[in-house]
């Protein structure tokens, strides 16, 4: 729901990691990119939005104001997401390049009834 919720919003570069296997904090970062601060709010906020309708709260939000790295803390899994200098710099794929990438698999067209 995260990442259909951040592509709808245009977000970029859109990545899913499985850290089950090398950390016990999370289970798996959600790492996208927005172009501006306005898109990068957007994006948390349909990510916010989305989870919310079906139960699901974020435990901590930081970096919504600034919008740089907004990282939406859900417990089992983090939500980040970046504008393009600070994914660049901070290169999360790097540091946790031990992480496995989960496809992610395309949108199923919704159905015409």
């Amino acid at each position: 729901m995260a990442v259909r919720a951040a592509d709808s919003r245009k977000a970029t570069d859109i990545r899913v990691l499985d850290l089950r296997e090398i950390t016990s904090f999370a289970d798996h970062f959600v790492i996208a990119t927005g172009s501006n601060p306005r898109q990068i709010q957007a994006i948390a906020e349909e990510v916010q939005k989305r989870l919310k309708e079906h139960g699901e709260r974020p435990l901590n939000v930081e970096g919504l104001n600034n919008a740089e790295w907004v990282l939406a803390d859900y417990g089992d899994f983090i939500v980040h997401i970046f504008a393009p200098q600070s994914r660049q710099y901070y290169d999360l794929e790097r540091l946790w390049r031990h992480a496995k990438d989960v496809p992610i698999p395309a949108e199923e067209p919704e159905s015409r009834a």
